[in-house]
């Protein structure tokens, strides 16, 4: 149910990221930091104003040396910032735990 397109090739600080949901409603998005770290690699980006909240999320994938697993890790933090997903309440919050599942999923 989700269309990723992206301003640039590569994950790289400042490249912008359109996520469509549905066909329907688009979520910009802009990359806030790059992770490169000897163990743990990734990205985060902040909602672009259009977005249905307001908001950002963090995907890395980290190795543990230790027991030599890896790890997919999502994070994110957000507010309503349309008076439609205001309304939506509840539904949002859901709708947002069940895309970070299949996030994790895709990885």
């Amino acid at each position: 149910g989700l269309r990723v397109t992206a301003s640039t090739d590569t994950v790289a600080v400042s490249s912008v990221v359109i996520v469509t949901m549905l066909g329907l409603l688009r979520a910009p998005c802009r990359v806030v930091y790059v992770i490169e770290e000897p163990d743990v690699r990734g990205f985060a980006y902040g909602t672009l104003p259009g977005h249905p909240e307001s908001g950002e999320e963090r995907f890395a994938v980290r190795y543990d040396p230790r027991n030599d697993a890896v790890y997919a890790e999502v994070s994110a933090f957000s507010r309503h910032a349309t008076w439609l997903s205001k309304l939506g309440g509840p539904f949002v919050t859901v709708a947002q735990r069940v895309i970070a599942k299949r996030y994790l999923r895709g990885v």
